[in-house]
C-alpha cells in the first residue's frame, strides 16, 4: 500500500548531478585540448592538409594561456549541452488526482487524471501510461528518469505501477506495409508517421500516433521500425 499520511507532491527529472557531469566533462575536455592543441593541429595538417580555424588560433597561444581559455570554453560548451538536455528531458509530477509530464523542447504538457489510468511502467526507454481499458494514453521518452523514483511515487499516491516491461510485451507485431493483418486505413497512418519521424516532423508523427490510437492500434519504435499490438479504442 502506499503512504496514506504524505499526500504532497512528487516530481521526477533529469538528475542534477548528471548535469554538472556534463559541466565538468567539457571543462576536462577543453584543459586536454588545451596541453595538446598544438600537436593535434600539427597532426591534423600533416594528415588532412588543414585544421578548424579555432583550433589552429588556439595553438598560436601558450601552454599557460591555452589551457584556462579552451577549459573555460569547454565548460561554456558542457553548460549550453547540459541545458539543451535538460530541455529535452520529461519531467513528471505526481499528485494524488493526476500524473503532469511536461517537455519544454517540445511544448509538452499532458494531464492525465488517476480516473483514467489503468498502469504506469517503463518500456525500454520510454514511460508509458495505459487507461483502464489497457489503450496507451501516453508513451513518453524517459531514460533520463529513475525508475525507482517513479515506483516510489506511484506506491505513494497508489497509481498502478508495473515495473519496467509491457505487461502485454508478446503482443506487438513488427510493423511490414501491406500485411493483411491492418487495413489500410492503418497502413496509411504508419506509413505517414514513418515518413515524418523521417523527416523529423515531430507534430505529423504525434498526429499520426493519436490517430493509431484511436483506431484501437498501440504503437511503438523499435530495432529502426514501427511495432503494434491490437487495444480498444479510446
Amino acid at each position: 500500500m502506499g503512504n496514506t499520511t504524505d499526500r504532497r507532491s512528487v516530481t521526477i527529472r533529469m538528475p542534477v548531478v548528471w548535469l554538472w557531469l556534463i559541466v565538468v566533462v567539457g571543462a576536462a575536455l577543453g584543459c586536454g585540448v588545451g596541453f595538446g592543441v598544438g600537436p593535434l593541429v600539427r597532426w591534423l595538417i600533416d594528415v588532412t592538409g588543414s585544421a578548424p580555424a579555432p583550433f589552429r588560433i588556439a595553438a598560436k597561444l601558450r601552454t599557460v594561456w591555452a589551457v584556462p581559455v579552451l577549459t573555460l570554453a569547454g565548460t561554456a560548451v558542457g553548460l549550453w549541452v547540459a541545458s539543451v538536455a535538460r530541455e529535452e528531458s520529461p519531467v513528471v509530477t505526481v499528485e494524488a488526482d493526476h500524473i503532469a509530464v511536461r517537455k519544454a523542447d517540445s511544448g509538452l504538457h499532458l494531464h492525465l487524471v488517476r480516473d483514467r489510468i489503468g498502469a504506469l511502467f517503463t518500456d525500454g526507454r520510454d514511460l508509458v501510461v495505459l487507461d483502464r481499458g489497457e489503450a496507451e494514453l501516453a508513451r513518453v521518452p524517459a531514460s533520463d528518469l529513475s525508475n525507482e523514483q517513479l515506483a516510489e511515487a506511484c506506491e505513494r499516491f497508489d497509481y498502478p505501477w508495473r515495473g519496467t516491461a509491457d505487461p502485454r510485451e508478446a503482443e506487438f507485431t513488427p510493423w511490414v506495409d501491406g500485411v493483411p493483418d491492418l487495413d489500410e486505413a492503418a497502413h496509411a497512418l504508419l506509413r505517414a508517421r514513418k515518413h515524418a519521424l523521417t523527416d523529423k516532423q515531430s507534430g505529423a508523427a504525434a498526429k499520426a500516433l493519436d490517430d493509431l490510437r484511436a483506431a484501437g492500434l498501440t504503437v511503438r519504435d523499435r530495432k529502426g521500425g514501427q511495432q503494434y499490438r491490437r487495444s480498444a479504442p479510446r
